[in-house]
Order: C-alpha cells, then sequence, then structure tokens
C-alpha cells in the first residue's frame, strides 16, 4: 500500500516540470494567475497549470472517496434496517469500501499536497527572479520590509491554503455523494435539508465575510511590523547607546504596530469564530426539523426519518471541514493580491535582460565616457530630490582615479551610476564607444568589481571558479592577512563573523577573484586600522593599475591623494573639478 501511494506521488510530481534556469515562459507561466483574485479558482488553476496529471488524480481519487463513503453511509443503513442480504458478503462490502475509503483519500491529499508544494516552490523562485531583474532604484522604493514580507508570509499562507483545497475536494465529494444518497431516500425531505443547508452557508458565509476585511488589514500592518523588525536588528547598536530612543520605539512604533495588528487579527478571528459557531449550529436545525416537525406535518415513516438523520450527521464533519477551510482559503486570498500587487509593482518597470557572461568574454578597453548623465533621486515629497549631473567624465584603462567629496555629494549614488545598477535618466554612458542600453546593460555591469560601502558578504565563493591556480584564495588571503582567520573548503568561507574591517578585506578577496576590469571601492578603508589602510593605499591599489586594471575609490583619506592618477571632487551632485596628478 505504501508502494502504491508512493509511486502514484512520483509519477505526478515528474510532471511538474518548470525549468530551474530563467526564461520568459517561466514568467508567463504564472501571471496569468496573479492577475486574478479570485479563490479557490485562482489556486486550483495554479495547481492544474503545474501538474494535470496530479490534479486529475486527486480530483478522481476524491470523487471515488466520496461516492465510497456515500456506499458505506447506504450500507449501514441497509444493516439498520434489517436486510436479508447474508451477513458475510456484508462484511466484505463493508471492509472493502472502507479499503477505498482510506486509499482514494490519501492518494488525493498526498498527490494535490505534492503539486501544491511545487507550486510554492516555483512562486518563490518566480518572485526572487522577478526582484533580482527589476531595476535597484525601483525595488529601492518599494522597500525591503515588502519584499520579505511577500516572499514569507504571503507565500506560506499560499502554502497552508494548498492543503485546505485538498481537504476541500474530498470533502466537496463527500458532500455530493451524500446528497445523491438523500434525494434517493426521499426527494421532498432532500429538497427541506437542501434550503436549510444554502440557508446556514450563506448566513455562514456572511459572517466570515464581515472577518474578511479586518484581516486585509492585518495584513497591510505586517508590511510595516517587518520594518520595525528590520529596525530592532539592523539598529540594535544605536538602540542600545540610547535608552529613550530605544523606549519610544519600543513603546510607540513596535508596540503599536503589534497592538494594532493584534487588533484587527483578533476582530478577524471573533467574526470566523461566530461565523464558525453559527455554522455548526445551523448543521443540527434540519435535525430538529425531522425530529420534531416534519412528522406532525407528514406521514413519513421512522425508518426514513432515521435514515436521514444518520445521513445528514455524517455529511455535518465534511461541511464542517469545508467552513472551517474557508477561513484559510481568505486569508490566502488576501495573500494572492498582496502578491499580485508586488507583481504589478515589480512589472511597472522593464525588466532588465539576462547576458550570460564569462571571463573569456570579458573585452579589451581603452576608455569609459560618461557623457551629460544625470540621476533624480526624489524624497517622501515630490517637491524634495537630489539631483546628481549633469556629469561628463572619461576614464581610461590601467589608472587610479580617487573620487571625493563631502556627505551628501552624491558619491555613492555616483557609484551605482556608473556600475550601471541605476539607469541615467538623460546622457549616456559609452564603453569603448558602445552606447549602454537597456540591452547590454547586464553585459555592460560584469565589467565591474564593487565593494560598497553597505556590502553584503556572502558565506560561499558563489560563482567564482577556484580551480584556477592563478586565483588561488589562500595567495589573497595571506595577502590580505586573514590566513589566520578564514580559510576557503571548496568554495565555503569558514567564518564571515569577523571585524567590519576584517569583513571588507574578506569582500576583497571576491573581487581579486572576478578579476574584472574596472575596480570600485565605496570608501573600502574607513574600517581599517592604520597599518592595513596604508597597505591598501600604498601596495594594494598599485597593483592592480600594474595589472591594468581600473581602479576608482571613493576615499577621505586625504593623506593618500598622491598616490591617485586622477581626482574628481564632486560637491551637491555635480563634478566641481576633476583633477589629473599623472599624465
Amino acid at each position: 500500500m505504501v508502494k502504491l501511494l508512493r509511486g502514484v506521488v512520483r509519477s505526478s510530481c515528474r510532471l511538474v516540470t518548470l525549468s530551474d534556469e530563467w526564461s520568459p515562459e517561466f514568467h508567463n507561466f504564472y501571471k496569468p494567475f496573479l492577475k486574478s483574485p479570485k479563490l479557490p479558482m485562482n489556486l486550483i488553476c495554479l495547481l492544474l497549470k503545474a501538474s494535470w496529471f496530479g490534479v486529475a488524480i486527486g480530483i478522481l481519487t476524491g470523487l471515488l472517496s466520496g461516492a465510497s463513503s456515500a456506499s458505506l453511509i447506504a450500507l449501514i443503513n441497509l444493516i439498520l434496517r434489517g436486510t436479508t442480504a447474508p451477513s458475510c458478503t456484508l462484511l466484505w462490502s463493508f471492509v472493502g469500501l472502507s479499503v477505498v475509503l482510506f486509499l482514494t483519500t490519501a492518494i488525493s491529499q498526498i498527490v494535490t499536497s505534492a503539486v501544491a508544494q511545487q507550486v510554492i516552490v516555483d512562486l518563490h523562485l518566480l518572485l526572487t527572479r522577478q526582484i533580482l531583474a527589476c531595476p535597484l532604484h525601483h525595488l529601492e522604493v518599494i522597500g525591503i520590509p515588502r519584499l520579505l514580507a511577500t516572499l514569507t508570509e504571503d507565500v506560506e499562507v499560499i502554502a497552508n491554503a494548498s492543503f485546505f483545497i485538498s481537504l476541500l475536494g474530498v470533502n466537496v465529494a463527500l458532500l455530493i455523494g451524500c446528497l445523491l444518497y438523500l434525494s434517493w431516500l426521499s426527494f421532498p425531505l432532500f429538497v427541506l435539508l437542501l434550503v436549510c443547508l444554502i440557508v446556514g452557508i450563506v448566513s455562514n458565509q456572511w459572517l466570515i465575510y464581515r472577518g474578511r476585511r479586518f484581516l486585509r488589514f492585518a495584513r497591510n500592518e505586517k508590511d510595516r511590523l517587518f520594518q520595525h523588525f528590520r529596525t530592532a536588528t539592523e539598529g540594535i547598536k544605536e538602540l542600545k547607546l540610547h535608552q529613550q530612543r530605544r523606549r519610544e520605539f519600543l513603546s510607540e512604533d513596535l508596540q503599536t504596530s503589534l497592538k494594532t495588528s493584534k487588533r484587527y487579527r483578533v476582530t478577524a478571528a471573533n467574526w470566523f469564530a461566530i461565523g464558525g459557531s453559527w455554522g455548526l449550529v445551523s448543521l443540527f436545525i434540519p435535525i430538529g426539523l425531522l425530529l420534531f416537525v416534519v412528522p406532525r406535518l407528514s406521514n413519513v415513516s421512522p425508518t426514513l426519518i432515521t435514515s436521514n438523520i444518520i445521513t445528514f450527521i455524517f455529511m455535518i464533519t465534511p461541511i464542517r471541514g469545508i467552513l472551517n477551510s474557508l477561513p484559510e482559503l481568505i486569508r490566502a486570498n488576501v495573500a494572492l493580491a498582496k502578491i499580485k500587487e508586488l507583481e504589478l509593482s515589480l512589472a511597472t518597470h522593464p525588466t532588465e535582460q539576462e547576458f550570460r557572461f564569462s571571463l573569456s568574454s570579458q573585452p579589451v578597453w581603452s576608455s569609459l565616457q560618461l557623457a551629460g548623465v544625470t540621476h533624480v533621486y526624489r524624497g517622501e515629497r515630490e517637491d524634495n530630490h537630489f539631483t546628481l549631473g549633469p556629469i561628463d567624465l572619461s576614464f581610461r584603462a590601467g589608472e587610479l582615479v580617487f573620487v571625493i567629496g563631502g556627505n551628501g555629494s552624491g558619491k555613492s549614488t555616483f557609484v551605482k551610476l556608473i556600475t550601471g545598477l541605476y539607469t541615467p535618466e538623460t546622457g549616456t554612458i559609452q564603453f569603448d564607444g558602445k552606447p549602454i542600453t537597456d540591452e547590454n546593460r547586464e553585459w555592460y555591469r560584469q565589467q565591474f568589481s564593487v565593494v560598497f560601502a553597505d556590502f553584503y558578504l556572502f558565506d560561499r565563493l558563489l560563482g567564482l571558479d577556484v580551480s584556477n591556480q592563478a586565483q588561488n584564495p589562500q595567495t589573497y588571503l595571506e595577502k590580505l592577512q586573514l590566513n589566520h582567520k578564514v580559510t576557503v573548503m571548496g568554495t565555503t568561507l569558514s567564518t564571515t563573523a569577523l571585524s567590519q574591517g576584517q569583513r571588507k578585506r574578506l569582500a576583497l578577496l571576491t573581487t581579486y577573484l572576478e578579476n574584472r576590469s574596472i575596480y570600485v571601492f565605496d570608501e573600502w578603508a574607513s574600517d581599517q586600522d592604520p597599518v592595513f589602510k596604508q597597505i591598501f593605499y600604498t601596495q594594494l591599489l598599485p597593483e592592480l593599475r600594474q595589472r591594468g586594471k581600473t581602479v576608482i575609490a571613493i576615499s577621505h583619506d586625504d593623506r593618500y591623494f598622491d598616490r591617485a592618477d586622477r581626482i574628481i571632487k564632486l560637491d551637491y551632485g555635480r563634478v566641481e573639478f576633476d583633477k589629473r596628478l599623472r599624465p
């Protein structure tokens, strides 16, 4: 039996054939379903698209489960009414129907859940790929908390709802089977029970709908909660150092948001509880009618009433299962709406085209030119914005350039602009006379190795070939004085739990291994001790220049300015001067 279930699951999961590689087909696969807020049909369509074979098995076995359940009810009623059939036949019929009920119910839930989990994996991949393909400036506008809430909270809710959909199919099939049996027993009584059932369900859904609105409010509050959680983790040093700031954050920001979220969720849960309780009570009203009203109004045999009551009592379980699954499906509806909202927000900007890059495709170049390039950073108010540019600069291979300027002069924005992370609003960037456009911007970005001021340190040397002896990580670890702290096992770093200065050196290791044409360092030396700061300016940067690399270093260390070939000063988004120290 276990082998049978395992075989069915494996055969259905084989048909989930979404490619792990990004392609337009992958995006088009799910995009139509994110545009429609309808549920559960929307989730069912997702399941069908992922594996129609698996869903077909789930539906078929669900129907068989309902039919076998209804047959068991009919068999029990037949035995209670005193049938003349042989007891041995009745026994084996009971056992056979029970085995069929077990197998079909288990297969239906297992197969549907397997397909649903694959859909969740694909949604995670789809959203992550869309985020990575979306322009950086637009992602900064959307905000990290909102992205994290969608990737974690919303997709997890859909995963939970997918399980309820599998139960929903079994319960619906069981309910249909029981209703058909009731119509066979007595059509007038069936109509009475059906009317009571419809009234109970409609009134239950009216109460459930009242809670849905508050659940949507609670989900919107979740984005603010993620922002507060991020503040608590990333701003922990500042919060520890300022008691009043910490108290206000806890009492006014975090606690207020938590209380608001709690109030919405409690209100939604109250409506769901009232709706569920009324739904339970409404199921006993038809039984009361059969017991106390019908015998007084019509000449119905007690045996027929008993059969109807037993069947209806058996129907309570699938009905309650359906009603209890509705709040989870409503939560999934809210989550799908948030995913759709994020999807539409990401889609407002064209996705960046992927370019497959290898070191062999790295060009030999001579010049990089920025002509009339501008970028506007808008604050929370439309009239509050900062403009970088217009900038007219040119860089050539094998030169060391220092970019200087005060805080807020636009240096970090300049780094994102020159490396292709920001798209110029006006002007052009030309690489060896070749204009950089949306078609080749991804290729252009691959010419840079960058350590940002707010860099991220991976715990693996992702995408790097460390088998090349010329690019031996151990050699660079010794050069960066990290060999006593860090070892490289395959592509995995033994630790990243280092001081900020050491972490920056470890980030520098990855740029050495990338071996790109242009190196950009955004205030890299600001966290280094005086000894290694001197090594950086007097040894590491000149070595890169001698290897023919162009180095653009944002720096405040004026004692080392004489080491540069050029010094470019920015002041409030404009180039104040471009001074060449060496020809």
